[in-house]
């Protein structure tokens, strides 16, 4: 009874948790039956107490599944119907006196099953071993097979690659021979060609020959007909040219003496005129006052109306026009000044824009690469400083002369976009006591440009030494003041650009306001090798072309041209190397210097041996200046 009651219970359990039945939470739940293929082995003599569970007869209508709308759980989705019958199970095995069997027996039957499933696994590894080493016998003769097989291929192949060597050796042997008559036979064929070019050559030389022959007498025949009829022309249109001109000498003649006859008489009607009227006034008093006095204001209002425009003049010079101290600006004397220069130099730059921000290098002067690389990093800062609005920095430029630090300051003020004004201190000194007001005169003017303006002074040493020196005067004391003033706080309007040759002789308030100091030496043989190409370029390449404008070269001299033979970077760079301390400028007039040599020239070309010739003496030149400034240190 105790089997047939746990039958049960394990058939309802497996049924609640294992059915092959999928309950949906949209249909009715189906669970399967009960099994009682235990209570069938189980003995007829069950106690009447424990219930039988239900059994299906096949004569009983199978009822119509019932779809469930409201399932009672929405986590699992099934009916626990079963799970309630199971639990009721369970109550009545506790409740039944058998209890303990069952549950003994049920574990015996796990026990059993556990056993019977560790046996067919370690079965199922052996068959899995014995497979295992039966796949590497087969592998093992696979690899086996195949070697053997590799084996047979190459001899196979060593064999073909044998016979075709010696075919091979057979058939070069064949070639050569054939080769060799193929030769013999080409040169033959060579020779005949050769004979009968030559033959061909010689035929077609004499038919030339003959054919020029006659050219130049037909020739002839045309150059003296023709001169005969020139002539016979020139002969008819110088008679014909003579008479012409006694006719036209004749009506000459007799215009200008009818033009003569009627001047004098037009002169002598002026005179009697101006005769009658002098002679009315001196004898009519009342005309006579009338006359001075329109004579005396005349001039009055002459004087006076001179006068005032030269102070209106000045006035509007001093409010308007550009300060006496500036040498060169990029902006005009007067507002109105350049304008229609400016607009078309706007209009070029709009249409190209584009190859003004790549433009590389500084025009004439060429520099140390660092060194133009530092100036094109100031460059770009002064430009977005000024599209920051951000104060400007002040900067020192010093080094020997003609090293490019003025052109250098007009290209730098082009590539950041402000205006540029030159000055040299030296023109500070003679002002004397009006220095001071030419000074301010000189700012307040700079202030004035909408883009911002680059004030370069050279030779800044000339007025802006030490103020300690007994031979500075006190004007030159006051001007010095008044630019300190005026460049005494960061300013967003002027860019103060100051360049001298010695820069220890500054006064220690004018290195104070100064922001960056950039020294420029002497160019190296790299850079001097550059300088002498640029300025064979410009003095002797392109001398001769015309300039392109349409009046500028209707009253000029056309220039010859200079013809450049043999002249060789080698040649070129030998002499960057010979003029060691020499600046731009003694290289450009080193330059001027082989132009002028080639123009004293009667056919105009510029060889080796004259540009050596004329190197030699501006080195020789450049010794000297040196000797004699080293001398007159010492001194």
């Amino acid at each position: 009874m105790g089997k047939t009651y746990a039958a049960g219970l394990f058939a309802a359990l497996a049924s609640a948790k294992f059915g092959t039945e999928t309950a949906y939470a949209d249909g009715s739940f189906n669970f399967s039956p009960f099994s009682t293929s235990s209570s069938t082995n189980a003995a007829p003599s069950a106690p009447a107490d424990v219930p039988k569970p239900p059994r299906p007869t096949a004569e009983a209508p199978e009822k119509p599944k019932v779809r469930n709308d409201n399932p009672r759980t929405t986590s699992a989705g099934f009916d626990p119907e079963a799970l309630e019958r199971g639990a009721k199970a369970l109550r009545e095995i506790n409740s039944s006196k058998s209890a303990k069997q069952v549950f003994d027996v049920i574990k015996k039957q796990e026990e059993t099953r556990q056993a019977e499933l560790t046996a067919k696994m370690q079965e199922f590894k052996a068959l899995q071993a014995q497979a295992e080493m039966e796949r590497q016998r087969v592998v093992y003769d696979e690899q086996k097979k195949l070697a053997q097989q590799q084996a047979q291929i190459k001899s196979q192949m060593a064999r073909y690659e044998d016979e075709l060597a010696r075919k091979r050796m057979q058939a070069c042997k064949e070639n050569e021979h054939q080769r060799a008559r193929n030769q013999e036979l080409v040169k033959m064929q060579e020779e005949s060609g050769m004979r009968q070019e030559a033959a061909r050559r010689a035929t077609e030389e004499q038919i030339q020959a003959q054919r020029r022959q006659t050219e130049r007498e037909k020739a002839e025949i045309e150059r003296e007909t023709i001169r005969v009829r020139a002539m016979a022309e020139a002969e008819g249109r110088a008679h014909e040219a003579k008479l012409a001109e006694d006719v036209n000498r004749r009506i000459l003649v007799d215009r200008a003496n009818a033009e003569r006859e009627k001047w004098i008489a037009a002169i002598n009607t002026t005179f009697e005129h101006i005769g009658g009227g002098f002679r009315a006034i001196l004898t009519d008093q009342n005309k006579l006052v009338v006359a001075v006095g329109g004579v005396t204001a005349l001039a009055a209002g002459i004087y006076t109306t001179r006068e005032g425009a030269r102070v209106v003049w000045s006035y509007v010079d001093r409010i308007l026009g550009q300060p006496s101290l500036i040498r060169e600006s990029s902006r005009g004397k007067y507002p109105w000044s350049g304008f229609f220069s400016r607009a078309m130099s706007s209009l070029k730059g709009a249409n190209g824009g584009s190859a003004t921000k790549s433009e590389k290098g500084f025009g004439d002067v060429i520099l140390h690469p660092s060194l133009e690389k530092r100036i094109q990093q100031l460059a770009n800062a002064t430009a977005n400083t000024k599209a920051h609005q951000a104060p400007f920095r002040n900067m020192l430029f010093y080094g020997p002369p003609g090293t490019g630090k003025t052109m250098v300051a007009r290209e730098l003020a082009r590539r950041s976009g402000l205006d540029y004004a030159l000055m040299t201190g030296g023109d500070v000194a003679p002002l004397g006591s009006q220095a001071v007001t030419k000074i301010h005169q000189l700012f307040d003017w700079s202030k004035k440009s909408k883009k911002g303006l680059l004030l370069f002074i050279d030779e800044a040493d000339a007025f802006l030494c030490e103020r300690n020196k007994t031979y500075m005067s006190e004007a030159q004391r006051s001007a010095l003041n008044a630019l300190l003033f005026r460049t005494g706080d960061q300013s967003k309007d002027i860019v103060l650009a100051l360049a001298t040759n010695r820069p220890g002789d500054l006064d220690s308030a004018v290195a104070d306001r100064i922001d960056e100091v950039i020294e420029f030496p002497l160019p190296g043989e790299d850079e001097r090798f550059k300088l002498i190409k640029l300025y064979l370029e410009k003095y002797i390449s392109q001398a001769g072309e015309r300039k392109p404008g349409l009046f500028s070269n209707l009253f000029k001299k056309q220039q010859q041209k200079i013809e450049i033979k043999g002249l060789t970077d080698d040649i070129l760079r030998e002499a960057a190397a010979r003029t060691e301390g020499f600046s731009g400028r003694e290289v450009a007039k080193m330059m001027a210097g082989v132009q002028a040599a080639v123009y004293g020239t009667e056919d105009c070309v510029l060889d080796a041996n004259l540009f050596r010739e004329v190197v030699d003496y501006k080195v020789a030149e450049h010794q000297q200046r040196r000797k004699l400034a080293a001398a007159e240190g010492d001194k």
